[in-house]
């Protein structure tokens, strides 16, 4: 269950691009106890944010943003490749991740804040649980120090030979 195929496909692309990296730093079972930590996290944030919600929560949106999250602190001069409109025409381009994410960051924050702002009845319009979004990613960018793993030494072999 989520707001639509559209965000389904968009968590999947986003745990494809990102996921892969960060589970290399941390190792395998590292990797899916921080996902599922961030997932908690995403889901207390959603919760306490708005308490009285009769909407139900399911997904991996908040989990995928911790994973975008510690991305941003191991790889942050990476270069993101997204399509950029402009106008009628869409654009190619490649973008630091720093740039990319923060801008995702941002959207996700005002978004969850408009969608407080805009509640009726103690329920948030839209169906996306934006402060799930904000927690999951604020607990990938601190729980990255716990689960990464020490970068690996670089071997020249060919230094060695002679």
């Amino acid at each position: 269950m989520h707001a639509g195929w559209l965000h389904l496909l968009g968590n999947m692309l986003y745990l494809w691009i990102f996921g892969d990296n960060v589970e290399d730093r941390m190792g395998h079972g590292r990797f899916l106890a921080f996902y599922l930590l961030c997932g908690i996290a995403a889901a207390l944030g959603q919760t306490l944010t708005v308490p009285h919600s009769q909407i139900p929560m399911v997904g991996a949106s908040g989990a995928v943003a911790g994973v975008m999250g510690a991305y941003f602190v191991l790889y942050p001069h990476s270069r993101i490749v997204t399509l950029l409109p402009i106008f009628i025409f869409w654009q190619i381009i490649e973008v630091p991740a720093i740039f990319f994410l923060g801008v995702w960051f941002l959207m996700q924050f005002l978004s969850g804040v408009g969608s407080i702002a805009t509640a009726t009845g103690g329920e948030p319009a839209g169906g996306v649980a934006f402060w799930a979004h904000v927690a999951g990613f604020a607990a990938g960018l601190i729980g990255v120090f716990i689960f990464r793993q020490p970068e690996r030494q670089r071997v020249e072999w060919w230094n060695d030979v002679r």
